[in-house]
């Protein structure tokens, strides 16, 4: 099949450009949103203005390149211009943080592709007193109402957060979507499993001091537990490594979070009780210091099953076993429908 090796093509660093390029790499091998780029199925849901679709046309264009073919070196200098003209952060060609520039560039996406032509400008407030569930479906329509593409399709969940008050024990829960999880890592060196990262996203956290929320129901501020669990599970989920500790004068952790390439079970965060499975397929990841540093992507080939590296116009096939290291930053995961799972 000659297409088998199609998207294996570099890109081009134009200048400190490798934190755009390893992104791009992770969305390109994203299976659900490469089909939907390389199929143009997106020319139809633009949103109708001037100046919308620029972003997503230039970032189609440069996936059907990365698809067209193998062993090109593709120059991302077009799209480079859009995705500033979109986010002026990203003017220049100073090294910028991969994760801060993933959650620009599907915002941008969405916006081009937003099916809200008018967002409503007051939504009324969530009901305190319903159930869980219904609070949660009631406060995913809201956001749809404002925010609602195939991008949200695939990359936004759902976390429930609990605050249970110490005096009382009253517990009032509020729902927010997330577009990735940022998850700390306990231990600055050594090595970490994932799920002791996603255990302390999860765990109780006490508020207190200044920190201390008003309880609705003593109706003055107590000292406070607060948790967060997974209520609704994206198609593609995203984990940010927090490697960069701002306490730590943001200095670059070294840890080695040993993660699994299929079957990441997260059962254990979900809100309800539901078998919940991811398979690996893309990791961008961060060599170096937090002030001079490369990025790289691992990205699994749907076409042949192989991993490779995709080191800006490099590309080359590593063994699966080096696919976990210590410079993971971003992991992608997408939802598995097979059931088996492993914990890790």
């Amino acid at each position: 099949n000659s297409t088998t090796n199609n998207g294996l093509s570099g890109l081009r660093n134009i200048g400190n450009t490798c934190f755009l390029n390893s992104v791009v790499q992770c969305l390109s091998n994203t299976r659900i949103l490469k089909d939907y780029l390389l199929r143009k199925e997106f020319i139809t849901e633009i949103r109708n203005s001037e100046s919308r679709g620029a972003l997503i046309k230039s970032f189609a264009e440069v996936v059907t390149e990365l698809w067209s073919g193998e062993g090109k070196i593709i120059n991302p200098s077009a799209f480079k211009s859009q995705v500033q003209r979109y986010a002026p952060r990203f003017m220049g060609y100073n090294q910028q943080d991969a994760q801060e520039f993933l959650r620009y560039l599907l915002e941008g996406l969405h916006d081009d592709i937003n099916r809200v032509q008018i967002k409503p400008k007051n939504l009324p407030e969530i009901d305190d007193h319903l159930s869980d569930s219904v609070k949660s479906s009631e406060s995913w329509k809201q956001y749809l109402r404002c925010d609602n593409s195939r991008i949200v399709d695939l990359f936004v969940g759902q976390l429930k957060s609990t605050l249970q008050c110490t005096t009382c024990g009253h517990s009032s829960t509020t729902f927010e979507v997330f577009w990735d999880l940022s998850l700390p890592l306990p231990s600055r060196i050594g090595s970490l499993r994932l799920s002791q990262c996603l255990d302390h996203f999860t765990k109780e956290e006490v508020l207190d001091g200044d920190e201390m929320p008003t309880c609705s129901k003593c109706k003055t501020r107590r000292k406070c537990t607060k948790r967060f669990s997974i209520q609704k599970f994206p198609k593609i989920l995203v984990l940010h490594l927090k490697r960069f500790s701002p306490s730590e004068r943001y200095r670059k952790l070294t840890a080695n979070v040993e993660f699994p390439l299929t079957n990441l079970d997260m059962s254990a965060y979900s809100s309800t009780p539901q078998a919940c499975s991811y398979n690996l397929y893309a990791v961008s990841n961060h060599s170096g210091t937090t002030h001079s540093g490369h990025y790289t992507a691992y990205c699994l080939h749907a076409g042949s099953g192989q991993w490779y590296e995709f080191n800006d116009s490099r590309v080359t096939s590593i063994s699966p076993r080096n696919v976990v290291s210590n410079e993971a930053y971003i992991l992608f995961y997408e939802q598995s429908t097979g059931v088996t799972t492993s914990r890790l």
